[in-house]
């Protein structure tokens, strides 16, 4: 008799399979992605078709092409949603996955992960987060990638191209088990509409930043990097979070961390959002505390929640412009206030219009798209003007990275700064330009994370304790450069059970230098060595010092005129693949939008042996200090304090260090 398991097993190796799956239905309980507009000409339609068909034996082909010319009609996609599989999607223990390698293991681990709908956006259009960012682009390439990943062996490596598998490699040992791309576009194609069409024709997509990379861990990766950037944002205008408010919108996949954020850090939250369901999950999750329908109703609870200095998470389910303008009316006094919708998506249901219902804006942004962005333009000039007006009370507002001032710019917005300088065209900053990137980036600082592959949540707790011991013994000789930076994280970790973190898989997230990844990754490896732990899956966020080039977040504070090339993600994922990453990834988009940035990332196995030793030492040293370097060569002061540490630690590590300029030789040259 054949158990869940091995049944589980059997549909995995089995891939794509020889008999076609029943029908399943559009599961309206689910939360899907929004329909996509009408977009390809009737042959390029033909060609969509042709492409999805290639995955399936020609016998087939009759029943399936009337099924997908409905769905890329419905949907404006091709999903396959027939091939959805029946098992339950999570991450499994690594042992239960059927593969030769426990590499490639832990890799489907990932994907499941990804893929779990407590972790998952639209888990059924396998897309993790932001919208539109994709694990895969159907169910036949998420069948395959499985397949091989349980076939693969240590001397093989899989090929995926923007989701779909090209196939498995002969490679060697200490090459990269899966190399992954997603949406490299011939630059001159890399245009909003131009992701549209590829992606409706089945030849590309969105990865997003860490979902087509297999190493998204739920919200409390953001959760993190919002807590610091609230703290430092508070530290910042001199004050403490405790009674004072917090504005924003948002919480969706990432956006839904800030709330969370907010209590962690102690001050008040009010995070506004249409959508009605995802707004139900994060109360049902404890992400935020409470949720109000009626501004007066929201008014009065925040000006109670100021009198009494309470630390609360407030959802206003509707539109933020209403928030901002209704504030100001009722002269409530915002202390920080930012946007994380999904702007980088601005036509397809990362922003909506105010004053019209979400259903309709649904409807609206399928059938008539032309108006839909007409009326998103409108309301993005409405927000910034809102804004505006509090910024005059004294508020600091910051752009969370999401392309808020950039589209909000692009839609005629008073958003403009009146004296633009290189990286300050906005009256307002990017929060790397102000607080992440001087505190944290240029230090080394960012989103390490890690993953315990057997699924137990003591190996968890084990790992907290360990990377919380070796961050206090690193800050006793620490300068004081980077004390406070450690003095978050230490607290943060201490924090980390009691806050109830986890969604999915049993993973951590804290902000380290190289200094503090390699010796925290060590320290695990030791422990897998001695049998204490099981495997563990590092990786980190592309959010970080090394692995993103992105002109208005991740290296918005670069202001030698190099923040819109992209060299530096580029060497960041051909370095890690040569220095012992488990798998890579690079991508266009994420975060900001398709044709806005690139970003690279990785994963890597932990197994306790010494090669695991020795390549974790090579691979994150390199990731950090690539990032360090190429911010000391724009002349930040931290990276150049930073990059100098690095130097005296490793030999073998020699920069290139800038020369600095007089100021006064510059103010009295006279340039035509």
């Amino acid at each position: 008799m054949q158990t869940t398991l091995t049944i589980f097993k059997d549909q995995i190796l089995q891939g794509i399979p020889e008999q076609l799956p029943n029908p399943k239905p559009y599961d309206k309980a689910i939360n899907h992605a929004p329909f996509r507009k009408d977009i390809l000409s009737p042959e390029e339609k033909k060609l969509a078709l042709q492409n999805a068909l290639r995955y399936f034996d020609k016998k087939h082909h009759k029943v399936l092409l009337e099924e997908f010319k409905k769905e890329l009609e419905t949907y404006g996609r091709i999903y396959m949603y027939r091939f959805r599989p029946d098992y339950k999607m999570y991450a499994r223990p690594i042992d239960e996955y059927p593969a030769k390698s426990k590499q490639a293991a832990a890799i489907m681990l990932m994907i499941q992960n990804n893929l779990d709908y407590a972790v998952a956006q639209h888990p059924h259009e396998l897309i993790t987060y932001g919208g539109n960012g994709a694990v895969f682009s159907n169910w036949a390439q998420y069948l395959l990638t499985m397949k091989y990943l349980a076939e693969m062996n240590d001397e093989q490596t899989l090929v995926m191209y923007s989701g779909h598998p090209m196939g498995l490699f002969p490679s060697h040992k200490e090459a990269p088990r899966v190399v992954v791309t997603n949406g490299m576009m011939i630059p001159n194609y890399s245009k909003p509409d131009d992701w549209e069409k590829f992606n409706a024709l089945g030849v590309t997509q969105y990865g997003q930043m860490t979902a087509g990379s297999y190493m998204y861990i739920g919200p409390q990766g953001i959760v993190h990097g919002t807590t610091i950037t609230v703290l430092n944002g508070f530290r910042k205008i001199g004050k403490e979070p405790k009674g004072n408010l917090f504005v924003t919108s948002g919480l969706g996949g990432m956006s839904g961390a800030q709330p969370k954020a907010g209590n962690i850090a102690g001050c008040i939250t009010v995070c506004a959002e249409v959508n009605p369901k995802i707004t139900q999950v994060r109360l049902d999750q404890g992400w935020i505390d409470e949720k109000i329908t009626d501004l007066d109703e929201l008014v009065s609870r925040v000006n109670r929640a100021k009198a009494e200095k309470e630390t609360i998470s407030i959802a206003y389910l509707g539109n933020i412009v209403d928030v901002w303008e209704k504030f100001d009316e009722a002269n409530i006094y915002i202390d920080l206030g930012s946007d994380q919708t999904s702007l980088h998506n601005p036509w397809a249901g990362g922003y909506y219009p105010v004053g019209i219902s979400f259903e309709d804006a649904n409807n609206m942004m399928a059938n008539t798209p032309e108006l839909f962005k007409n009326k998103v333009q409108e309301t993005l000039r409405r927000h910034a003007n809102a804004i505006n007006k509090h910024t005059k009370k004294g508020t600091y507002f910051f752009d969370y990275g999401n392309a808020f001032l950039l589209e909000a710019s692009r839609a005629g917005a008073d958003i403009m700064n009146e004296n633009p300088s290189l990286g300050r065209e906005f009256k307002y900053p990017s929060y790397v330009q102000d607080i992440m990137g001087p505190m944290c980036f240029d230090y080394g600082f960012g989103p390490f994370r890690w993953v315990c592959a057997s699924g137990d949540p003591e190996d968890l707790n084990k790992t907290d304790e360990i990377a919380c011991q070796i961050l206090e013994d690193i800050m006793k000789n620490a300068p004081k450069e980077i004390r406070q930076q450690m003095a978050d994280n230490i607290q943060w970790i201490k924090g980390a059970q009691e806050n109830k973190l986890v969604v999915g898989s049993q993973a951590r997230i804290l902000y380290a230098d190289a200094e503090g990844r390699m010796k925290i990754a060590e320290a695990f490896n030791k422990a897998i060595q001695n049998n204490k732990i099981g495997y563990v899956i590092l990786g980190r966020d592309h959010h970080d010092v090394s692995g993103t080039d992105s002109p208005y977040r991740e290296t918005s504070n670069i202001y030698d005129g190099s923040r819109f090339t992209a060299d530096m993600a580029i060497h960041n994922v051909i370095g890690d693949s040569f220095r012992g990453a488990t798998w890579v990834s690079i991508h266009n988009g994420g975060g900001v939008g398709w044709g806005e940035v690139i970003n690279g990332g990785f994963g890597m196995v932990l197994d306790g042996s010494k090669e695991a030793s020795k390549r974790l030492k090579q691979m994150l040293f390199w990731d950090v200090n690539n990032g360090i370097s190429r911010r000391c060569w724009a002349r930040n002061e931290g990276a150049v304090f930073a990059i100098k540490r690095a130097m005296e630690s490793e030999p073998n590590l020699k920069v290139t260090l800038p020369n600095t300029v007089d100021e006064e030789l510059l103010n009295g040259l006279e340039l035509k």
